[in-house]
């Protein structure tokens, strides 16, 4: 029968204590367990504290359930034909304090990203598929990187992601690293993930994680180009051969509403016919989803003498702002600009800074998307615009196109407004006298 005793090898101030675990003869493996005490206030007859204070009753009882816990485990790990060694025993000692988790994991927070990090392969994403996207694996390093430089010399523990941690996080987010509020919100959102993944494995968290806020801000400033500027932007006469096709490409992206990553890769193995239809056919890079579009008769006329040439996504945003700016699309607006901040020699950062500038200046490859969902809706059923543009949702639609319950309000009073003047203008039947 297997026995446990405590010993103190070390006549020091603060000695460890050790448990020496007595499996059978020649099977004696013995570890720290992780507790120190005084000799003085160690009793050599029981092997246990002596009960001289309230410290020492308390260290007493934790090293009793321990005793109990390690002999229940050996009768667990016997009956699975498991080794019992000094590993072992260090191992199982580490699990019943919570040094460690059953699986070894660490409950560093570096360490708790860093774990879905080197899982991303085989780790199941959103769409219930396996493997996380470039773009998530990009978002946790990221977040492991904030978070190296936000911790310094500490050493931050999953437990310690808290409400007052997540406050204090946002705010450098914000004020030191200089985020936009929904970009920064995502790393708060990105956070918790972690902390929940963790947990799932047995690491602590804090009682509060639940109640850290990261809900996504309303879209405010929502850039489109409406049906007038549009008009304008294919009018104005431009000189440059390379304006000319960013205009078509910037015409045809409003047009079919993807993104330009999507957009700039099209070519003629897109354009099929499926029964009887023209129809554009691609997958989404960052949802990896497959979108069909038909070829309307405007998608015809954009490229009726054929698809633009190739050009990179960096000069496709160069060229639509000067192309914006000679169609004088110049209304002031809100926005975010993205400028470059310097961060020491030869060190430049991107943000995206916020304020008021002429519309022209924030024009980048998004706006296509955008303006295609922006000036769809409400003209066509939310569904057949959520098919082209992939959202997931109706409520992720209209957070990405800034509507809200005003909208739906306004909605339906056009609705009976529309009704009423077709009913005004129906045609009356008046009876004629037959006169024979």
């Amino acid at each position: 029968m297997a026995t446990v005793r405590y010993q103190l090898l070390s006549d020091s101030e603060n000695a460890p204590i050790y448990l020496r675990l007595s499996v059978r003869r020649g099977l004696t493996p013995r570890a720290k367990t992780g507790l120190y005490i005084s000799p003085k206030n160690w009793s050599t007859t029981s092997n246990f504290p002596k009960t001289t204070s309230a410290t020492n009753k308390k260290l007493k009882s934790d090293l009793q359930k321990l005793e109990t816990y390690i002999l229940d485990e050996i009768n667990n790990t016997g009956s699975k034909g498991n080794v019992i060694n000094t590993d072992w025993l260090k191992h199982r000692i580490n699990l019943h304090f919570g040094y460690v988790t059953e699986n070894k994991q660490s409950d560093l927070l570096i360490d708790a990203i860093q774990s879905i990090i080197g899982e991303a392969p085989t780790r199941k994403n959103a769409k219930g598929g396996i493997g996380l996207s470039k773009s998530r694996i990009n978002a946790y390093i990221s977040l492991r990187n904030i978070i190296t430089e936000y911790q310094n010399h500490d050493t931050l523990k999953v437990k310690d992601i808290d409400v007052k941690f997540a406050k204090d996080f946002l705010k450098y987010l914000l004020n030191v690293r200089r985020y936009q509020k929904s970009y920064a919100l995502k790393k708060i959102a990105d956070l918790k993930t972690v902390c929940n993944d963790a947990s799932f494995y047995g690491i602590e968290t804090s009682r509060q994680l639940k109640k850290i806020d990261s809900t996504k801000t309303k879209n405010e400033n929502i850039l489109y180009l409406n049906p007038s500027e549009l008009q304008a932007i294919e009018d104005i006469v431009l000189m440059s051969d390379a304006l000319k096709n960013a205009r078509k490409w910037l015409l045809l992206g409003c047009n079919i509403g993807q993104r330009g990553g999507d957009l700039l890769i099209l070519d003629e193995s897109n354009f099929v016919i499926r029964n009887g239809l023209e129809v554009i056919e691609l997958k989404q890079q960052k949802t990896d989803k497959n979108v069909t579009i038909p070829v309307l008769a405007k998608t015809k006329e954009i490229i009726q003498n054929g698809l633009p040439y190739k050009i990179s996504i960096q000069k496709f945003n160069k060229y639509i702002k000067e192309i914006c700016k000679i169609a004088e699309i110049h209304e002031p607006i809100e926005g975010g600009k993205i400028t470059v901040l310097e961060k020491g020699r030869g060190n430049k950062e991107k943000r995206k800074i916020s304020g008021t500038y002429l519309k022209w200046e924030l024009m980048s490859s998004h706006v296509c998307r955008r303006s295609f969902c922006t000036n769809l809706y409400g003209i066509l059923p939310t569904p057949l615009i959520m098919s082209v543009s992939a959202h997931s949702s109706e409520k992720m639609l209209l957070n990405y196109i800034g509507k809200d319950s005003l909208d739906f309000a306004q909605q339906i009073a056009d609705f009976y407004t529309l009704q009423a003047l077709k009913e005004k203008k129906e045609p009356q039947l008046n009876v004629i006298k037959n006169i024979s």
